[in-house]
């Protein structure tokens, strides 16, 4: 294994982690809500009265901020290494994994681990440990 010390930005991603956990401190507290992303959209997909237009309003911030920078900065050029049936097909793994484990990364490892919730710690682990088998097995064993 190497680092590709060209892309390695130790900097902004402290910056981005520190901007991240405020947000999602603010929400809790400002909200009384947790920051998942899995519960926030499906919030939508199943909407209750008087409460479709903040869910909409965050969706709306995660998917316009990246615009928004894009205007402000120059950004590398993108390049995924898969196809778009492997991306389909990771997309949809992800979504069922968050529904059996009762919500997603953000949701768990972001704002559950910082409320100490052993659900979350449970979860979080099992996310990590997944990511680490999915690569190893893709890598090592397959050659991806």
């Amino acid at each position: 294994m190497s680092i590709d010390w060209n892309a390695f930005t130790p900097g902004s991603a402290v910056v981005g982690g520190v901007l991240i956990g405020i947000a999602a401190g603010m929400f809790a507290l400002l909200n009384g809500r947790i920051a998942g992303i899995s519960g926030v959209v499906g919030g939508l997909l199943t909407p209750a009265r008087g409460d479709v237009a903040w869910r909409a309003a965050f969706v709306l911030g995660l998917v316009g901020a990246p615009l928004v920078y894009t205007v402000l900065a120059v950004l590398p050029r993108l390049q995924i290494d898969a196809d778009y049936g492997a991306l389909v097909v990771a997309g949809l793994l992800v979504g069922v994994g968050t529904r059996y484990g009762s919500g997603c990364t953000s949701g768990h490892g972001v704002c559950g681990l910082s409320r100490l919730s052993p659900r979350s710690l449970v979860a979080t682990a099992a996310f990590m440990g997944a990511g680490f088998v999915t690569v190893f097995v893709m890598r090592h064993l397959f050659g991806f």
